[in-house]
């Protein structure tokens, strides 16, 4: 078993519908092709109306998603330990079903699984700056838990700006953050990609390495398309046991 400090990731982004669930998906086929004689956990914070499952994939909710894809022996509660039904940043889904957020079964989740599992996928809502109460954020969270954490930055216009501002809030609020992943949601051309998303400017503004680009995939349920893409990302600072 490894260092149990080390045996979570959080996968985070810029905002909502940026990619957040592939790169999940990716490192979870990675793991499960080449570390499958080591156990895999994977949990969804908390989820609010159907989450964002890639497009053109059914189920479209994440708990659903992860179910589908992978072999996890875990309960719907593990996966997903609170769920809301509107489509709305947590504290007001929860208003509007005269629910409360729950942070401490979250944390219950999260440390049951850690101890059980030799990693742990642990994929947030939104952004790095999505309420999760109606006084914390994702990036509160992921520092007061010491969770090493990567942000995924989408290929698009704004870009850069956006890399910047989320790096800043997580610097403020003691975020370990290991790196940057860029993903194209929609195809992009080379070119494109190095104009939106220049790595070497990227990484001089915001002190933080770029760890690779996740290519945009249209079929996200070929496992082992999802694994080859997540090896091609600089592994060695996101998962124990990295390379094969």
């Amino acid at each position: 078993m490894t260092d149990k400090l080390l045996n979570a990731l959080l996968v985070t982004g810029t905002d909502t519908e940026v990619g957040k669930t592939v790169l999940t998906t990716a490192l979870a086929a990675y793991w499960q092709k080449y570390h499958s004689s080591r156990s895999l956990g994977i949990m969804k914070l908390m989820q609010s109306g159907e989450g964002d499952a890639p497009e053109g994939s059914h189920p479209r909710g994440d708990r659903e998603w992860y179910q589908k894809l992978f072999s996890l022996d875990q309960s719907p509660e593990e996966l997903t330990p609170l769920y809301f039904q509107a489509p709305l940043a947590p504290p007001i889904a929860a208003a509007k079903e005269n629910k409360t957020i729950d942070l401490a079964k979250v944390w219950q989740t999260f440390t049951a699984l850690r101890q059980r599992r030799d990693f742990l996928l642990v994929e947030a809502l939104g952004g790095l700056g999505s309420p999760v109460t109606n006084e914390l954020t994702v990036a509160d969270l992921a520092g007061e838990w010491h969770l090493p954490t990567v942000l995924v930055v989408p290929v698009k216009l704004g870009a850069i700006a956006q890399a910047v501002a989320n790096v800043a809030l997580a610097r403020q609020l003691r975020v370990n953050l290991k790196g940057i992943i860029l993903n194209c949601v929609q195809p992009r051309t080379n070119e494109e990609i190095a104009d939106w998303t220049p790595i070497e400017l990227i990484q001089s503004l915001t002190y933080i390495p770029v760890l690779g680009c996740l290519p945009y995939v249209e079929n996200l349920t070929d496992l082992e398309k999802m694994a080859q893409v997540a090896s091609n990302l600089d592994l060695e600072r996101l998962l124990p046991f990295a390379k094969v």
